[in-house]
């Protein structure tokens, strides 16, 4: 069998179509992230799963968005609603310990239907013009709580079985639009970033995997977004010191011009890991195929090394922990 492609794909809804499951078994992405769309419940999802890695042959990595508050895949009835992370920081007697809970219970639902990858947590900082679409979804205001509850999401995930993504690197809160119809500008001083936006990232760069943030940094590359610039993914690299398997937000989003085969070539280019592609459009998916090679060198290394680090969840017992989280909001 041939290695895995440097790409992460969708597939259009909860039940893998026979062309979808021929073009991943051709196309052999390195993992499958999965959005509202392909959930119905929970049986139904553990059958998906296990329909995308029969496709590819391979326990492949399978993603998911399960923040909690506006970015939750899976909800009520079948799974536990959660409210908005900076809501229940600033509610919680103990916000770190709340947040480990919230990590170990998701990862108790994620494991359960066959999802081995959360995307989260996120060590941005919220700040008075963080756009809404990301400000409700951070850890706090001040890089140390951000970073202690991020370690504790981290924590929780991996005691359940589930391995975290760092977003987004090398730090989101200070944008003023969305990424996803416009790219944001981030124009603050480098040492107010060393200072504040890239601590937390600092600190948490020994998790397994992560993900670039499509934002334009004028004072450190004024041409590029991070997610296409050698010089933000060196910063990354070697300022923050994040080693682990470095993957693309969702290449296809409006922050980034041009066709999504050449943005993913650009990413590569510029030393992402992988291109993460999350519509299921089979268009855009067979263009990046065509451009994403088989991993190989480093980043083959550096996948290989996150995906060593999954493990089986540790023998909790989730209802005397879901009453301590409840206890801790009340």
């Amino acid at each position: 069998m041939s290695p895995p492609r440097r790409v992460i794909f969708g597939c259009t809804g909860p039940r893998l179509d026979p062309d979808e499951a021929r073009f991943f078994a051709q196309a052999q992405p390195w993992g499958f992230i999965l959005f509202a769309r392909n959930v119905v419940d929970p049986a139904q999802l553990r059958r998906l799963t296990e329909a995308l890695r029969g496709a590819v042959g391979r326990a492949a990595p399978v993603l998911i968005d399960q923040e909690g508050g506006r970015v939750q895949r899976l909800g009520p009835p079948h799974w536990r609603g959660w409210m908005p992370p900076l809501d229940q920081t600033a509610r919680a007697c103990d916000p770190v310990r709340a947040m480990e809970l919230r990590g170990r219970l998701i990862a108790a639902e994620l494991a359960a239907a066959g999802i081995d990858v959360n995307c989260a947590p996120l060590a941005d900082i919220a700040g008075a013009e963080t756009h809404p679409f990301l400000r409700n979804r951070c850890y706090g205001e001040d890089p140390a709580q951000v970073t202690a509850c991020a370690r504790a999401m981290d924590k929780g995930l991996m005691a359940g079985g589930v391995l975290p993504v760092l977003k987004h690197l090398p730090g989101h809160g200070r944008a003023r639009s969305d990424s996803h119809h416009a790219l944001p500008v981030v124009d603050a001083a480098l040492a107010d970033l060393e200072a504040t936006d890239f601590a937390p990232f600092r600190a948490l760069s020994d998790l397994p995997l992560g993900m670039t943030g499509h934002l334009l940094f004028p004072g450190l590359d004024g041409q590029a977004p991070v997610t296409t610039s050698a010089r933000m993914i060196a910063m990354i690299r070697e300022g923050l010191g994040f080693d682990g398997a470095l993957m693309t937000d969702d290449i296809s989003m409006q922050a980034l011009a041009g066709p999504v085969a050449d943005r993913g070539q650009a990413a590569l280019a510029a030393g992402c890991d992988l291109v993460l592609h999350c519509n299921g459009d089979m268009a855009e998916m067979a263009a990046l195929a065509e451009v994403c090679p088989p991993l190989d060198g480093a980043a083959r290394d550096r996948c290989a090394a996150a995906l060593a680090t999954r493990r089986a969840a540790d023998d909790a017992d989730l209802a005397a922990l879901s009453a301590e989280y409840d206890a801790l909001m009340a």
